[in-house]
């Protein structure tokens, strides 16, 4: 599959995708079986399958969905393994993975700071290097780089996000790192009235409150991902937005971090470390 990041490569990484039945998962693999200098070497899930390939609605892979991944990644020895599965098993996953010496590149959210600082520190006791992507859309990453420019300029800002009401997690890790660029040329203080507070009974109105910038998050369905940066001024406002139409907008960005990621020392987060 020709996609915009496609870079020649002499050797085949052998992949592994972990949440290989889920929305992501499928997705994942069937960009796998379609990227060049890529093979789909394993696949686990909470359930099993036959055949990942099949089971992503693609051609036969001859590959089978196991469910215990320490046992798949002792056997199968990947180079890689992609994780999307929940917020509430990623850290162990990613930790089993550096055991094994093989370098996980996630997509999932929910990761605390405490967490990727464990990341960190194993990455590199185990020099296996590892990558943490909040999204993987190009258009987003964009979205969180214009951000922190405006931001420089604009300091009132407040961040929406919206998404399909199976996420577990909120805020989005999208509009986590956005808030924590903008932070980073933004100097903390109170938005709104000085006297703001919310009504009795309408608790979490204003969102929530990041370093007195404040973040809401939306779950409906029909929603894939979406976030807006609203930035305010004397007389103006300037709206940033992306939206997300279909999953299929991650796979460039999975795959390069897939190919990369090997060539990577200790933790990498952003895709935009990865971008010229």
């Amino acid at each position: 599959m020709a996609y915009i990041f496609q870079e020649a490569q002499d050797k085949m990484t052998r992949v592994l995708v972990n949440g290989a039945l889920g929305r992501m998962g499928k997705s994942v693999v069937k960009a796998v079986l379609n990227e060049d200098g890529l093979e789909l070497a394993g696949a686990v899930d909470i359930h099993a399958a036959d055949d990942a390939g099949l089971a992503a609605g693609a051609a036969a892979a001859g590959v089978p969905v196991e469910t215990d991944l320490a046992a798949a990644l002792e056997r199968i020895k990947p180079e890689v393994m992609i994780d999307f599965t929940r917020p509430d098993v990623v850290y162990g996953n990613v930790m089993t993975a550096l055991k094994h010496k093989v370098s996980p590149v996630v997509g999932t959210t929910g990761l605390s700071p405490e967490q990727r600082e464990e990341i960190r520190k194993a990455a590199e006791a185990e020099d296996t290097p590892a990558f943490i992507a909040p999204n993987f859309a190009i258009g987003a990453v964009l979205l969180m780089m214009l951000s922190k420019t405006a931001a420089k300029y604009m300091p009132d800002v407040e961040i929406i996000e919206l998404h399909h009401d199976h996420k577990l997690d909120a805020p989005s890790g999208t509009a986590a790192q956005t808030a924590e660029l903008i932070a980073e040329v933004r100097k903390a203080h109170k938005q709104g009235h000085p006297e703001e507070k919310e009504k009795d009974g309408w608790k979490g109105a204003r969102g929530a409150d990041y370093e007195g910038m404040h973040v809401h998050s939306v779950r409906l369905p029909g929603f894939v991902a979406s976030q807006e940066v609203i930035f305010g001024g004397l007389g103006q406002t300037l709206t940033l937005r992306h939206d997300t139409t279909s999953r299929e907008s991650f796979m460039p960005g999975v795959m390069l971090a897939a190919k990369k990621v090997r060539g990577l020392k200790g933790l990498t987060v952003g895709l935009d470390k990865l971008l010229d």
